[in-house]
């Protein structure tokens, strides 16, 4: 891979890792924050997924406006937008507040991450997309890892609110870096879409087997990874005892699979398309849900039993999701932001009505998001065998 590939990967890193600081950074102060805002930690984790509504509504909306304008200033709006909703949400002191500033906090952020991909394909197609997605995710999941343990020393500093002026600082230094040294990517001669446009293309996404395939694939994948993120503060912490300071170690363990199963995928790639690879990744996470079925039913079920199996399901998305986005992006190489933005909107929808559902029921066990881990890997692997079909073997790939 060459340097200027991996200064791409390098930068769009930096700028995704916007969205896993913005989610996991603040886990350890949840009951922190639950106190300040006078609310049940199960009420205030419905920040999360408001945050995933929002961030699906700011991919959905910016993502044409970013094939229409250019990268960078949808860019930097969504940086700016971030940056003063991290400030606000400083000051809250009320539920309500909370939700509606993640909520603004979101359109900014997913402003931001629907670039990233549409980058990556400006400037790379085919294989060489997947890989260098493959490094870039790879680079991105120490962002997971590191939140944790930042929130953690933060509040240990001062409280949960010194969490979200560190995400306004690192909003203010991606908004120097990107202006930088990314340069614009988007094609001069790309033809401009006008909104009808914009909506016969989000149709021609949308009625793409193929692609609702792949879309299916990533979505499915992340709600069942988002019911846990969502479960983890009191289901490790409260339900199997975790202490606050052992949370962070525990929850990044996931992060150090994930990294590993991006290196994988990119050895498997030389020999096996991308379709494969995201299909072995769907076959994982659906034996590793089958074994967290079982545990709980028969009561065997114990940090001991579920950190494991949830390492096996959320560690394999590192062969689902480089693989089902260059696979998307390669049949909608015309309109990439766009199909990014459909695709995030569908996945961060996906992953706010499991939060929802897991969290609605206050449920004292690991049923509620080992039920949501189940349906959703069924969801994916069914789906994508539909939808997409057979994968192409490597001599079709390459033909």
């Amino acid at each position: 891979m060459s340097l200027n590939a991996r200064r791409v990967a390098l930068l769009v890193a930096a700028n995704t890792a916007l969205a896993p600081f913005a989610i996991d950074a603040y886990l350890p102060a949840m009951p922190a924050l639950a106190e300040s805002v006078g609310a049940s930690v199960h009420h205030t984790e419905l920040s999360l997924s408001v945050f995933m509504v929002g961030f699906a509504v700011g991919q959905l909306t910016c993502g044409p406006l970013s094939d229409r304008i250019g990268r960078k200033p949808v860019l930097l709006a969504g940086q700016i937008l971030f940056l003063i909703a991290s400030l606000v949400i400083v000051s809250v002191d009320s539920l309500t507040e909370l939700l509606v500033w993640r909520f603004v906090q979101a359109l900014g952020g997913g402003a931001c991450v629907v670039n990233s991909a549409a980058i990556v394909r400006d400037c790379f197609s085919g294989r060489e997309a997947a890989k260098v997605m493959s490094t870039m995710a790879m680079i991105l999941m120490l962002a997971p890892l590191v939140a944790p343990m930042v929130g953690s020393l933060l509040l240990y500093l001062a409280d949960w609110w010194l969490i979200f002026v560190f995400l306004a600082v690192y909003a203010a230094f991606l908004m120097w870096l990107l202006g930088a040294f990314l340069p614009e990517t988007r094609p001069a001669g790309a033809p401009v879409a006008s909104p009808r446009q914009v909506l016969r293309n989000y149709a021609s996404v949308l009625t793409d087997r193929q692609a609702m395939g792949y879309i299916l694939a990533v979505a499915a994948s992340f709600a069942g990874i988002f019911a846990f993120v969502t479960s983890s503060p009191f289901l490790y912490m409260q339900h199997y005892g975790l202490s606050p300071a052992a949370y962070p170690f525990v929850f990044g363990a996931n992060v150090v699979v994930m990294a590993l199963s991006n290196r994988v995928n990119i050895r498997l790639l030389r020999r096996r398309t991308p379709q494969q690879n995201l299909r072995l990744g769907l076959a994982i996470q659906l034996v590793a849900a089958g074994g967290l079925l079982v545990v709980v039913a028969t009561g065997t079920d114990s940090l001991f039993t579920v950190v494991p199996l949830v390492m096996a399901f959320l560690g394999v998305v590192g062969l689902i999701s480089p693989n089902a986005i260059s696979s998307l992006l390669e049949r909608f190489s015309h309109m990439s932001a766009t199909a990014t933005a459909l695709l995030g909107s569908i996945q961060f929808s996906s992953a706010a009505l499991s939060g929802a559902l897991v969290t609605a029921f206050e449920i004292d066990s690991a049923w509620p998001m080992v039920i949501a881990m189940v349906t959703v890997a069924l969801i994916g692997n069914v789906g994508l065998r539909v939808l997409a079909g057979r994968p192409p073997r490597v001599e079709e790939a390459a033909s």
